[in-house]
């Protein structure tokens, strides 16, 4: 479900879509319960995702499949009542956590905007200098630029159409930097012209990049879902990349603290990596609970990591003067899944992505205080968010193709 575009599907039509996909799960799809409108969500569904997807999901009420149907493709609506008929009997919503709304003396305005290519999944979002929103349409193979101000979008596709862009940074000359997680190459997005470059990983092993990150110097920092992390020179396009010192992980979140040094998550293993700038070597730390994933981090003026711990339902803190450790039980409870984070000066913000409807999180260290806000969309997962320049936040909801800003009036 990619384009935004109208479709009637007539009996014909049904028929081969239907033949096309039994071919298609021969080679390992799930089959669906039977009932009226499978042959729809087959058509429609399978074209652009695997049905997995839909098994593994939260589930919806009927409005919540009808909501979750207009984000990923415009039907008429005859068509939309049949696919959510079918899916609310077959997966109606799972038990998950409701949202533990907390009260406090901060203000938000939480604003929203629907994506132009419906079911493209933004995944990472970018704020830059000049105000404006940028977005990685994994699903869609463009990135986008939003005027939060105006409202005005604008899509850049991409030269490699099943780029699998992920993550996305800001370069000092104003390009704009993404990781091709399913091509396997970094990409530079001239913004003025829409001309693309591609940088290829170093070799074959080097697979998966998937956060990016800018240091002072000018150097592009990024993980590897293949247990590696990567550093490119824009100036020369040169790219290494290092393998971890533990086997199998999963390098994930990355930040760059004021001295330069990258730190990244492992979502893998119960670790922190600190990578040396120069030389690439990679010190890991342990943290205290074997059972720890973590999955974002951010980091705070006075260098200390942050992170999200993501199937334990925990914020953590790392200080590297001591090597001390200290975790916080978010509020939504041990199932809350906590994943985007971000700090704005000392205060860390990150959104809960396994309660319903997701949250946005405010926690102040100092005083131990946490204060939560309902995503107005549901969220459909914040993979991940980012600080303005200004101290707001902007955020990805994936799952309901929207891209968010937070006006943070405290």
């Amino acid at each position: 479900m990619l384009r935004s575009s109208r479709l009637v599907l007539t009996a014909a039509a049904l028929a081969v879509a239907a033949l096309a996909f039994a071919q298609y799960r021969q080679e390992g799809e799930p089959a669906l319960p039977d009932g009226e409108g499978k042959t729809q969500v087959e058509a429609l569904c399978a074209s652009c995702h695997g049905l997995d997807r839909i098994g593994r999901s939260p589930g919806h009420t009927r409005e919540g499949w009808r909501e979750q149907i207009a984000s990923m493709i415009e039907l008429p609506d005859e068509q939309a009542t049949v696919l959510a008929g079918y899916l609310v009997r077959h997966y109606p919503p799972k038990p998950v956590p409701e949202a533990v709304l907390i009260p406090g003396e901060a203000r938000v305005e939480i604003r929203e905007w629907m994506l132009p290519t419906l079911g493209s999944r933004p995944h990472d979002p970018l704020a830059t200098p000049d105000g404006a929103i940028w977005w990685t349409g994994q699903w869609a193979g463009v990135l986008g630029r939003l005027d939060p101000a105006t409202g005005a979008m604008k899509e850049y596709p991409l030269e490699t159409a099943k780029a699998g862009p992920h993550g996305l940074a800001g370069g000092p000359d104003g390009d704009i930097w993404y990781t091709g997680i399913s091509a396997n190459h970094i990409g530079r997005l001239d913004p003025e012209t829409g001309d693309v470059t591609e940088y290829p990983m170093p070799h074959p092993k080097a697979r998966g990049p998937h956060t990016p990150i800018f240091d002072p110097r000018g150097r592009l920092w990024f993980t590897l879902q293949s247990g590696m992390v990567g550093r490119l020179i824009p100036g020369t396009g040169e790219v290494e990349v290092v393998a971890t010192p533990t086997s199998r992980t999963y390098p994930y979140g990355i930040v760059v603290n004021s001295k330069g040094v990258p730190w990244y998550v492992d979502f893998r293993g119960p670790r922190i990596g600190r990578i040396d700038p120069e030389t690439m070597a990679i010190h890991e730390y342990a943290l205290p609970d074997s059972n720890s994933r973590p999955r974002r981090i951010a980091i705070t003026p006075d260098d200390v990591v942050w992170y999200t711990d993501y199937p334990r339902g925990m914020i953590g803190r790392f200080d590297p003067r001591d090597g001390s450790f200290r975790e916080w039980p978010s509020p939504g409870g041990p199932k809350s899944r906590p994943y985007g984070i971000a700090a704005t000066g000392p205060v860390l913000w990150y959104s809960e992505s396994g309660v319903r409807p997701n949250t946005l999180v405010r926690f102040d260290p100092e005083a131990g205080a946490f204060q939560t806000w309902a995503i107005p969309s549901g969220g459909g997962v914040v993979r991940h968010m980012m600080a303005t320049h200004d101290g707001d936040l902007v955020l990805a909801c994936s799952g309901v193709n929207r891209v968010a800003l937070v006006e943070v009036k405290e």
